[in-house]
């Protein structure tokens, strides 16, 4: 019995310490540079939508539905994660993935129109898709499981860091080179990353697959803390369904700003084309601001023994309300400069239920479950972004103004917010339902 605790144990690696932290930290940095270019790929889109739209004489029912065709794909590649992980190493997979994103990017250089446009931004959701996931079992193999909160903000940054610095340069480019620079430069910077990424990626000590023969030496009889659960027990809880209920309406805020936020500083409130990528970042470093603020009191206080039922389901849910009421507001704001603040502000305060609702997810399933139902609400989520931007395109279209258009569609995606809002402070309560779920 005793060579079997010594077994199943967590040990931790004696290579886990001086310079192994120095390494762990600086390929975890190379693996936020790759979310920094991930998230720069979708944020060019927003820039360029006006510039497209002008030579291509599309309407912005047709850029929001390029918008919301790459979000499909993006879900569809999504779940092919696990898949291909089984298939070949982080090492060589994270390469061609990225290797496949700038040879996403090259077509509409060569071929411009509005087909070649909707196929290649198709084509560069698809091989997005499984990023994230990849990207995180990378990080989390150089990082102990106490100590991946961490990391794992680095690797959130990366959205943010994106918009509020590659934004801006990318704006430059387009009004200096114009719209099809942008694509060359984001593609030689993928080609770039991979070989720094092929010269010095090494998989983590916290990493290992396990091994058979290990697995046999383990005493069968020994307990585990968690038992699995049926799956459809861990998904029909209220705590999943209201949680994902309020990150549907926010992720699909999140795709509107990334394509339309640009054209609506540009089109809608008067501001120039490089003015309105400068702002771009703006509602970022609200959101990065609010989202590190609130998690790390949040974590210091369930520390101390306070309530997830209050840190993580009414704070959260207090802090989508005050996001959709912002939005609801928007029609009548008739100054440039408060309604980019309110959209900053909403924006930001709502960005906080994210990660708070991703670690009440972790807290209702056994840990040899949480990947996968992860996994599941992650991509769920992700489907909001599927019509959210040709939608704000039809509203833009069908309005007497293109601000009133833009104002209009951030009114219903404030009250859905609402909505979400409301469910999800009625439901979400992460303490009962892991006492429901274990019995």
């Amino acid at each position: 019995m005793t060579s079997s605790k010594q077994d199943v144990s967590p040990v931790v690696s004696p290579e886990v310490g001086g310079e192994s932290r120095v390494r762990a930290w600086g390929l975890t940095g190379i693996l936020v540079l790759l979310v920094v270019v991930n998230w720069a790929d979708k944020a060019v889109f927003g820039l360029v939508a006006q510039p497209l739209a002008t030579e291509f004489g599309l309407t912005s029912a047709q850029i929001g539905l390029v918008g919301s065709a790459f979000f499909l794909a993006f879900t569809v590649g999504g779940f092919f994660a696990g898949v291909l992980h089984k298939w070949m190493s982080l090492r060589w997979l994270l390469l061609l993935l990225c290797l496949a994103w700038a040879a996403s990017m090259v077509p509409l250089v060569v071929v411009a129109g509005f087909t070649m446009l909707l196929i290649s931004r198709m084509a560069l959701g698809f091989f997005e898709g499984p990023s994230g996931a990849l990207i995180h079992t990378g990080a989390y193999s150089w990082h102990p499981v106490e100590k991946r909160g961490l990391p794992g903000a680095f690797l959130a940054s990366g959205a943010s860091i994106a918009k509020i610095l590659i934004a801006p340069l990318m704006a430059l480019a387009v009004a200096n080179w114009g719209w099809r620079s942008t694509f060359l430069i984001l593609a030689m910077v993928s080609v770039v990353w991979s070989v720094v990424w092929l010269v010095t990626w090494q998989g983590g000590p916290y990493g290992k697959r396990p091994v058979k023969k290990a697995a046999a030496n383990v005493d069968t009889a020994a307990p585990t803390a968690d038992p699995k659960v049926p799956w459809s027990r861990i998904l029909r809880t209220p705590t999943f369904l209201g949680a994902l209920a309020a990150v549907f309406t926010m992720y699909a805020l999140v795709t509107v700003v990334l394509t339309w936020l640009p054209s609506y500083f540009e089109v809608g409130l008067g501001y120039s084309r490089v003015q309105a990528g400068t702002m771009f970042g703006i509602p970022s470093i609200a959101g990065l601001f609010f989202m590190f603020l609130c998690t790390s009191v949040s974590d210091r206080l369930l520390v101390r023994g306070a309530s997830s039922r209050v840190l993580r389901g009414i704070v959260p849910g207090i802090a989508l309300l005050l996001c959709g009421v912002a939005l609801i507001t928007m029609p009548y704001i008739q100054t440039p400069i408060v309604a980019v603040m309110v959209v900053s502000i909403g924006y930001g305060v709502g960005t906080v239920i994210i990660p708070l609702f991703n670690a009440a997810i972790s807290e209702i399933c056994p840990p040899q479950q949480m990947a996968g139902v992860l996994g599941v609400f992650m991509a769920m989520m992700a489907t909001g972004g599927l019509i959210a931007p040709y939608l704000t395109g039809v509203i833009v279209d069908n309005a007497a103004t293109p601000a009133g258009g833009y104002a209009s569609a951030f009114q219903i995606f404030g009250i859905a917010a609402v909505i979400g809002a409301v469910i999800a402070l009625l439901t979400v309560n992460s303490d009962r339902d892991r006492a429901r779920i274990l019995g």
